[in-house]
């Protein structure tokens, strides 16, 4: 649906995964108007909720088979046919280049089309990426298995899967390690590897401690072989440079996130030092009006449930302050009459 360039809307929304969709849906359920900016086909491929199938730690959520596709597709069909259809305007497989805040308050926002659109708050639910390994320049390898609950990313998402198997984590850090250890600790798994693919290992002395407590071996050569059934995406283990082989049933990649916070820079927002964007306790920036929801916010857990919270309370604080300059509208009015 295209929009007029003249007109202003209540609300955009940026982002279409577990975020925006919340944020879509707290915002019409709210009696507002929302533009959407659901993403471009290029967004949705980078996008996290691209690469999740199951979810299996949401009640309700585990016979989907694209755990955070499905639910918010379902989400958007059903505001289609509700009674509050009108106050959503959707830019159907579209997503926002930029952001610029005007002298007068409001955003000026130009879509992957070309088309500029106003809106008076601004919401920007674009989220992370987790880095993804490379096996000799290249991530091929590796995706056969990616999110397949073979190979996975997120610890409190898919961190049970280990139970019984024979378990690697890609990684070269402390961080990976305490992934390791943790896990050993939770699911004590028949064996526990760290494998840092080439890179130098960088492991504080606390964990060395542990790792040798917990029996984790290091395994620092360059993978040159994923080995498994790719069509099944069943991983069975790694070969090495050096030779060796190992088995390995399970992996956990911790090389960190792409987060993509360009949007929320380019209006002035604060980040930390990790990138993350900076806000209240009610998701807005240091920039009046443009709130932050997701797994793009600094300071909180990374999943669909925090994402749902941290929508509804930006989706009310900006219904508060419409609802608060429509009353100050009337009183004006009236007292004038």
């Amino acid at each position: 649906m295209s929009t007029n360039e003249s007109r202003i809307y209540q609300i955009a929304v940026i982002g279409g995964g577990a975020a925006g969709v919340m944020s879509v849906l707290r915002g019409v359920l709210n009696n507002d108007e929302v533009l959407f900016f659901p993403g471009s086909a290029k967004d949705k491929k980078r996008s996290r909720g691209f690469w999740v199938a199951k979810v299996e730690n949401m009640p309700g959520y585990q016979g989907y088979k694209k755990g955070i596709e499905n639910p918010n597709k379902d989400t958007l069909e059903w505001i289609a046919e509700s009674e509050f259809k009108d106050n959503l305007h959707t830019i159907e497989k579209t997503g926002v280049t930029s952001v610029e805040r005007m002298a007068d308050g409001n955003f000026k926002l130009e879509d992957t089309n070309g088309g500029i659109h106003f809106a008076k708050y601004v919401i920007l639910c674009t989220g992370i990426m987790d880095v993804q390994p490379h096996f000799k320049e290249s991530i091929q390898p590796i995706l056969p298995y990616a999110n397949a609950q073979t190979v996975d990313y997120c610890l409190r998402c898919d961190g049970h899967h280990v139970l019984d198997k024979h378990t690697s984590i890609i990684g070269h850090t402390s961080g990976a390690a305490w992934v390791a250890i943790m896990l050993k600790e939770r699911y004590n798994t028949p064996s526990m590897s760290i494998l840092t693919n080439g890179e130098r290992p960088d492991f504080s002395d606390e964990v060395k401690e542990l790792m040798d407590l917990y029996k984790i071996e290091v395994f620092d050569s360059e993978i040159v072989e994923v080995v498994g059934d790719k069509r099944a995406g069943q991983l069975h283990g790694y070969k090495f440079a050096s030779g060796r082989q190992i088995e390995s049933y399970f992996s956990f990649v911790s090389l960190g996130t792409i987060v993509y916070n360009e949007l929320a820079k380019q209006v002035g927002a604060n980040v930390d030092d990790r990138g993350y964007v900076v806000t209240d306790a009610k998701g807005m920036t240091n920039i009046e009006n443009f709130y932050v929801a997701g797994d793009l916010r600094a300071g909180f857990k990374k999943q669909i449930y925090t994402a749902w919270d941290m929508a509804v309370d930006s989706l009310d604080d900006i219904n508060r302050k419409i609802r608060a300059e429509k009353r100050a509208k009337l009183l004006a009015q009236k007292r004038g009459s």
